[in-house]
């Protein structure tokens, strides 16, 4: 079982290296790569949930799948337990501070997020409904829907230069 999971492992990260190096030919310089999430798998009947034990896991696997293939420069999650839980594994292996976002204005904070990190690849954790609207944002039309209540591992990179001005990549792990 354990070697099973460590042959998946080393696939996904092959899959999402290849991925990302496939269209690094096309990425330019000042492009920001924005890697959304939603927050991994969360404990029930609690107001602010932390990560059930599946969810820690799926943590610490999405750092690992990350870690692979991107060298990360910033960390943004909601001020929600489940979303910084999901956050702060990739934060601390790249010694950083995971920095809180909200979600009234989604347009301008998508703006700020390109304009402040061009050339670099930040990650985003955010929930359900959140994490779709936002690339949907920056692609500047409707293309993804609201992630399904129990779906935990979806990862959209987003290659961008502005709204609109954006490519998108949907894959799961």
């Amino acid at each position: 079982m354990k070697y099973t999971r460590l042959i998946f492992l080393a696939l996904a990260i092959l899959l999402i290296g290849s991925t990302v190096f496939a269209q690094q030919k096309e990425v330019p310089a000042d492009s920001t790569t924005l890697i959304f999430v939603r927050h991994a798998e969360k404990q029930t009947k609690t107001k602010d949930p932390r990560l059930s034990a599946k969810g820690v896991e799926r943590a610490n696997r999405l750092t690992k799948l990350l870690n692979a293939a991107f060298d990360i420069h910033a960390v943004y999650s909601t001020p929600y337990n489940r979303t910084r839980m999901t956050a702060k594994p990739i934060a601390s292996i790249n010694k950083l501070q995971v920095k809180e976002y909200n979600m009234d204005t989604p347009l301008e904070l998508m703006k700020q997020l390109v304009n402040n990190h061009k050339g670099e690849a930040i990650l985003v954790v955010g929930h359900s409904n959140t994490t779709p609207l936002l690339v949907n944002t920056l692609l500047g039309k409707e293309r993804f829907k609201q992630i399904g209540e129990k779906e935990y591992g979806n990862i959209y990179i987003v290659t961008s230069l502005g709204i609109g001005k954006s490519k998108a990549r949907h894959i799961t792990y």
